[in-house]
């Protein structure tokens, strides 16, 4: 898979460069918007990549409940992108939700080829009624979503 990367846990410090990245992706309309608030409240779902000091990508495991968690906040800089540091992100990821005994790890994605690439399946959004109903339906794209919902599942 690409370069090997130092993956870390995000620090309070990050969260305004994670807000940054994630925010620089959205005004793009690549990805919704996080406010920093909440950015802090689930600093503990983030792992971070650094180039020295300067964060360089992002990418958060949320768990929704006992057997279902969601990959988002998945952002790379532009110089930093098909390098493999997404894939590895999201590898780490998907090692938690393992880890932790999860077993379906779903994303919303503008980019389901990069998802499928690493063993994810399309799925309906409707396929998620935790996500939507505990979380979609407050988004301004709501019902009309131009994101793809990708799945992995593991063995229980």
């Amino acid at each position: 898979m690409g370069e090997q990367f130092h993956l870390e846990r995000a620090t309070m410090a990050d969260a305004p460069a994670i807000q940054d990245l994630v925010s620089g992706f959205a005004s793009l309309g690549e990805m919704l918007p996080r406010p920093l608030a909440e950015i802090y409240e689930q600093l503990r779902d983030f792992l971070v990549v650094r180039d020295n000091n300067r964060l360089v990508a992002c990418a958060a495991l949320h768990i929704m409940w006992e057997d279902l968690a969601e990959i988002r906040s998945l952002a790379v800089l532009d110089e930093w992108q098909a390098r493999g540091v997404g894939a590895q992100l999201v590898e780490a990821c998907l090692d938690e939700a393992r880890a932790l005994g999860i077993i379906t790890v779903f994303a919303l994605t503008r980019q389901p080829s990069f998802f499928e690439r690493l063993g994810f399946h399309q799925a309906e959004v409707m396929a998620l009624p935790r996500k939507v109903w505990g979380e979609c339906f407050r988004c301004p794209k709501f019902p009309n979503c131009d994101e793809v919902a990708v799945i992995i599942e593991f063995k229980a």
